[in-house]
């Protein structure tokens, strides 16, 4: 019987430019396709890295070029205009590669809200840089008109820096669900979702921050009642001592392991770290419940048992 997956794409899956993307979803498809294939269920997470930038970058000369004109555009947006972009990429490359193994499933992009705590730490140390460089003449206008945070960014001018607040739950999960048991392959929480919190009634309001997309992937997963996060990433295995002579691929941990390497300081943040950490959250979420890190060309022989890291109770 198949299972249901939530796999998180790395930013190696979806390429740096316009042009990159568009040949990068096509290997993309036919790796999640072969998962496909063999009758799973799948839901499609993605980060958004380069593509967030290069947008907060146009719209930023757009205010450059005419101030009286046009704002700012909030994170929110250019977060939402991410999704929406990648999400037609993916989608087409994922339609082709579908019919053309003569599987006839609707593809589907939701443009997904994830809901954040305003009272997350993270709001009261932004280090999360964003946009493009600036002057220092610039950053401090954008500081006194806009209460923007920013930071020097290695003697290469200054950038905003943003928060990076935990997720709470996936605002648009019962549409996501429900695509799903319709038999959809379904992209959502792109670029780890558009951050908002609540405030009056049943208002939304978008948040200046941005959410680690194996985080909301891992969120999602728990929500959708998934059997498997797939947490694809640049190598095929989690390593300890990594790029030393003494390096060592690990094929399976238990969170209790997993932590201690953590403790260890085996991880690097902002790369490795917050994939195995989302990844023992997920597999403490529920017994039988798997998560795997990997290649993105090797989600099906992980699956398999083949390879990968996979973690579990």
């Amino acid at each position: 019987m198949g299972k249901r997956i939530v796999v998180a794409l790395g930013g190696n899956a979806l390429g740096n430019n316009l042009p990159e993307q568009m040949a990068a979803v096509k290997q993309t498809a036919r790796a999640i396709v072969d998962l496909i294939e063999q009758g799973h269920q799948v839901v499609i997470a993605h980060g958004n890295g380069p593509q967030v930038g290069m947008i907060q970058n146009a719209m930023t000369e757009l205010t450059r070029s005419d101030p009286e004109k046009y704002i700012p555009c909030p994170l929110s947006v250019c977060v939402a205009m991410s999704q929406g972009y990648i999400g037609y990429d993916l989608q087409n490359g994922l339609r082709e590669e579908l019919l053309d193994r003569g599987i006839n499933k609707g593809v589907a992009t939701v443009l997904t809200q994830v809901e954040v705590d305003p009272y997350d730490p993270a709001f009261q140390n932004p280090t999360k840089p964003i946009g493009a460089f600036m002057t220092k003449e610039e950053a401090d206008a954008l500081v006194k008109e806009r209460d923007y945070k920013v930071v020097e960014d290695a003697g290469r001018g200054y950038r905003r820096v943003v928060a990076s607040p935990k997720p709470v739950s996936i605002v648009e999960i019962q549409s996501i669900q429900d695509m799903v048991e319709a038999g959809l392959v379904v992209v959502a929480c792109g670029g780890g979702g558009i951050p908002v919190f609540k405030t009056e009634g049943h208002h939304l309001k978008g948040a200046a921050a941005v959410i680690d997309k194996d985080f909301a992937s891992e969120k999602m997963a728990e929500q959708l009642d998934a059997d498997v996060l797939i947490i694809l990433t640049a190598v095929e295995k989690v390593a300890v001592n990594f790029g030393k002579p003494d390096q060592k691929w690990l094929d399976s941990l238990t969170p209790e392991e997993a932590r201690r390497y953590m403790d260890e300081g085996q991880f690097a943040p902002g790369s490795m770290l917050p994939k195995v950490q989302a990844a023992v959250q997920f597999a403490e979420s529920r017994p039988g419940r798997t998560a795997l890190i990997t290649l993105l060309e090797k989600a099906k022989a992980g699956i398999a048992g083949e390879t990968g890291t996979s973690i579990s109770l």
